[in-house]
């Protein structure tokens, strides 16, 4: 699980997301945002990429305090592997990152060997 998100801070969601091909990500970033409206792409004015976001069941009720929806956003920064592959995150990954391959509507996703770049060492080594 990501170490900032779990499982019941998601059991809204419908389904998610994808505006890239998440196979060529080795993580993604993940954040719960305020929005307007359950679905269709949320406004995004972080620092970098909107990758995916969720979309949410339609009981799913506004926050009282705000009039918002609490929706996850899937998101890059431009020192992100992806765009740095020999940065800050050429190994490991930032704590609110995930494998996009373990993401799934109600599942927070997890870190793998994957996102985390780690060599596997070979049994018997």
């Amino acid at each position: 699980m990501s170490s900032l998100l779990t499982d019941t801070d998601v059991t809204g969601e419908a389904t998610i997301v994808w505006l890239e091909d998440i196979t060529t990500l080795e993580y993604v970033r993940q954040a719960v945002h305020g929005t307007p409206y359950r679905v269709g792409k949320p406004p995004f004015d972080g620092l970098g990429r909107l990758v995916g976001y969720a979309e949410l069941a339609p009981t799913v009720q506004r926050d009282p305090e705000t009039s918002l929806f609490h929706r996850r956003v899937f998101f890059l920064v431009p020192h992100d592997r992806d765009s740095a592959p020999n940065g800050d995150y050429r190994t490991g990954s930032p704590g609110e990152a995930v494998d996009p391959l373990t993401v799934a509507a109600r599942r927070t996703g997890e870190k793998t060997e994957r996102s985390q770049r780690r060599a596997i060492t070979p049994t018997g080594a």
